[in-house]
């Protein structure tokens, strides 16, 4: 609900709200005309930041995207900013209710024969990317993972450093030369791929972590069945193992749990051990060697056509700010709608996320089933922070706070725009593998790498990732596209991001053109025909959640 076309200065995310948000930055005393109402400002709202739009009382609720997002902590004025002094967070009680939920399928008839081109696998599923995977059963190798990929990388064309290399070079020249290094005009020349020997494969990963041993065994549990979902996935085409041999995570229960995963597994799998090697030498030229071999052979797969059915995107918020809800989340969602329409599957995660919009996933879930793995998640999860002093709505950062996300049912309200409208066909718990086309809840933390490692371990193939403040983030095995909820930020982070929704703020573009352009780009990303920022920056962030307070 934007304003008029002619001025765009507020929106309004649900005819039941009682606050608007400043699309652009208002001065006290302004006057603001939204439909058949004026408001006179009682402060200057910043882009990005709520008023509230009737007098209030202490303990009135106020209501954003038609949910409960918080109580009012004192009286406050019609035209009154919104902050953490004057609102605390607050939701709705939820729990499993039978619902007849109908869902509006939106018009796909654009995409009736639209195929990307992937990389078909032998088990059915189809990969965006074709990549080697290096995986250490313990934090012990990572130093061994470390000296491989600075080996194979460099010499195989898959190194980003190439420019900082020589910039450290030409600084050194001009040191011995005895020159002013702040006087030196230094020429970074951008990396290429030209000189990639396997144009077939598009990156040789590293899953370096810092587990494997030394914690609880159900720690190194969960991070085997990780480390398995990684191996199994679409985007991976052979794997090396590196083990030290006495860790808690040993060869055979990783093993297991590929063939737990996928019985019919038969990728490529290399195993190294170094406590039965003759030396670190011995250990780490055998690896490079069997992999050579292993890339030799993957590099013979080609990309064929295949239905957009067997796309898997996951879709993601980080450094959100209050344009999150309104542009990007929202057409990421239609984008999501969009996929589940033509039958593919979407993974909306980030569980401290969802915190006030519960009842709506409640209500769409498919199954009593679901619905109740669903309430059991979040429950535990909420009371495991709360044991600690924490709990869901500390999630929100000083960034998000700072740029309009007063509350985490606001930020949560938001964030699950991003998963569409479609009913709710699964829940899946960490690492657990999707199987059903349609949306499916993933439990992960809000943390950006923690949710993005497991959208992958579910088996995203792509990630949308929506960002208001920016982010770097990218992940080892699947690429992460940034899409921007405003112009400033694509314009000032384009090194990192790819998509800019800010013709949805400015009023150029509609949620639902919006929600077309970005699966557009996923269709060409899938294909190799465009390559994601953080791809390109070999941004392969990983961190395992050990199932602790993270939120």
């Amino acid at each position: 609900m934007l304003e008029n076309k002619a001025k765009r200065i507020v929106v309004k995310m649900s005819p039941e709200d009682n606050a608007l948000v400043a699309l652009i930055d208002l001065p006290k005393g302004e006057k603001v005309v939204f439909g058949e109402h004026t408001y006179i400002l009682q402060d200057a709202i910043k882009a990005k930041h709520k008023f509230y739009t009737t007098d209030l009382s202490v303990g009135d609720e106020v209501i954003m995207y038609g949910v409960l997002v918080g109580k009012v902590q004192c009286d406050v004025a019609k035209g009154s900013l919104m902050t953490t002094d004057n609102l605390k967070h607050a939701a709705e009680p939820y729990g499993y209710r039978q619902v007849d939920y109908s869902w509006k399928i939106p018009d796909v008839s654009k995409y009736k024969n639209s195929t990307f081109n992937g990389y078909k696998r032998k088990d059915g599923r189809v990969g965006t990317a074709n990549y080697w995977l290096f995986v250490p059963t313990v934090f012990c190798e990572n130093r061994n993972l470390d000296v491989i990929k600075e080996a194979l990388q460099n010499e195989l064309g898959y190194s980003v450093s190439d420019k900082y290399t020589q910039y450290t070079h030409q600084l050194l020249q001009a040191y011995k030369n005895g020159l002013d290094l702040e006087k030196v005009k230094i020429d970074l020349m951008p990396t290429t791929k030209a000189n990639r020997i396997f144009k077939n494969v598009d990156g040789i990963k590293f899953l370096n972590h810092q587990g494997g041993c030394g914690g609880t065994r159900q720690d190194s549990e969960t991070l085997s069945s990780l480390l398995a979902s990684y191996a199994n996935h679409p985007n991976v085409a052979g794997i090396t193992l590196l083990s030290l041999g006495c860790q808690h995570l040993q060869v055979q229960n990783f093993i297991d749990d590929v063939k737990k995963q996928n019985p019919f597994f038969d990728k490529p799998l290399f195993v190294f051990e170094q406590q039965n090697a003759q030396s670190e030498e011995q250990l780490v030229t055998d690896a490079i060697k069997k992999t050579f071999e292993g890339l030799i052979e993957i590099n013979k797969i080609k990309r064929t056509p295949a239905p957009l059915s067997e796309l898997c995107i996951g879709v993601k918020c980080g450094g959100s700010d209050g344009f999150s809800g309104v542009s990007a989340n929202p057409a990421v969602g239609y984008t999501a709608d969009l996929l589940v329409a033509l039958g593919g599957k979407v993974l909306l995660a980030e569980f401290p996320e969802l915190c006030g919009v519960e009842q709506n996933l409640i209500d769409r879930c498919e199954t009593e089933a679901s619905a109740n793995k669903f309430i059991n998640l979040m429950r535990s999860y909420d009371d495991l922070a709360h044991r600690v002093g924490s709990g869901f709505h500390m999630n929100p950062s000083p960034g998000n706070i700072k740029d309009g996300l007063i509350t985490d049912a606001i930020k949560s309200a938001g964030a699950a725009k991003k998963g569409g409208t479609a009913p709710v066909v699964d829940v899946l718990d960490y690492t657990e593998p999707v199987t059903k086309s349609g949306l499916s809840l993933v439990c992960t933390p809000g943390n950006d790498v923690e949710a993005t490692t497991g959208k992958a371990a579910a088996g995203a193939t792509l990630i949308l990732f929506t960002t208001g403040l920016g982010t770097p983030t990218g992940n080892p095995v699947c690429p992460v596209i940034k899409v921007a909820t405003n112009s400033i930020l694509a314009k000032k982070m384009k090194d990192i991001i790819d998509i800019d929704c800010g013709p949805v703020i400015s009023g150029e573009k509609t949620i639902e053109e919006m929600g077309e352009a970005i699966l557009d780009y996923c269709i060409k990303a899938a294909s190799g025909e465009i390559i994601p920022k953080a791809v390109l920056l070999n941004q392969d962030d990983f961190i395992p959640w050990k199932r602790g307070v993270s939120l």
